[in-house]
């Protein structure tokens, strides 16, 4: 079993727990974080870019990083959204157990 962290940046806080509540709920993520109070600079189509946005990290094993990504793109209000796959190496054992025990997959 191998867990991921999946990080994930939108527009608001609705948005994210729109986002959370569905990934949680279709277990292709055990638990989401969201936080709030980020501040994102980036150039977008040549432009300058300065925004407000919510973080999610979402906790779930490797082999339901596809599905959760595109459930993600599904749902997600950007034309191209932030969505990385981080893999974790290690951790609580108890705790890497649980994430796997509540995702399907």
């Amino acid at each position: 079993m191998s867990v991921n962290l999946v990080y994930v940046t939108v527009g608001s806080q609705e948005e994210a727990e729109a986002i959370g509540r569905d990934l949680v709920g279709e277990k292709l993520a055990a638990c989401v974080n969201i936080l709030r109070g980020m501040k994102s600079i980036y150039t977008w189509k040549n432009e300058l870019q300065t925004d407000e946005e919510v973080v999610l990290i979402a906790k779930t094993t490797a082999a339901r990083v596809e599905a959760l990504t595109a459930r993600v793109k599904s749902l997600h209000s950007y034309d191209c959204p932030c969505i990385l796959q981080l893999p974790v190496t290690g951790g609580h054992e108890p705790f890497l157990d649980w994430i796997a025990g509540e995702v399907d997959g």
